[in-house]
């Protein structure tokens, strides 16, 4: 998986699959973490589920989660600030 270490944090590729029955991780593809949520496509819902989602992960503010890029795509370039690469992995491989 590609994880990217930035001196303020990580930043990580992840393909979002909106409208699913549940909020959960589904493994990776192509090297870009794929990740399933329930909310719709529409009005930014799928991106503050994103938010929300990670920030629970990671049990680290919503303003530490920010959407780089992708904003209206299901690919997105998310960055985890004052979280480090090795953090992120042990959370996403339990």
């Amino acid at each position: 998986m590609d994880i990217q270490e930035h001196l303020d944090g990580t930043a990580v590729k992840v393909k979002i699959q909106p409208r699913a029955s549940r909020n959960r991780i589904a493994g990776e593809l192509g090297g870009i973490l794929k990740l399933t949520l329930t909310a719709p496509p529409v009005d930014g819902a799928a991106n503050a589920a994103c938010i929300d989602f990670f920030s629970s992960l990671l049990k680290i503010p919503k303003k530490q989660v920010e959407i780089l890029s992708g904003h209206t795509g299901r690919t997105k370039l998310i960055k985890f600030y004052g979280v480090t690469k090795d953090q992120l992995m042990r959370v996403l491989n339990t």
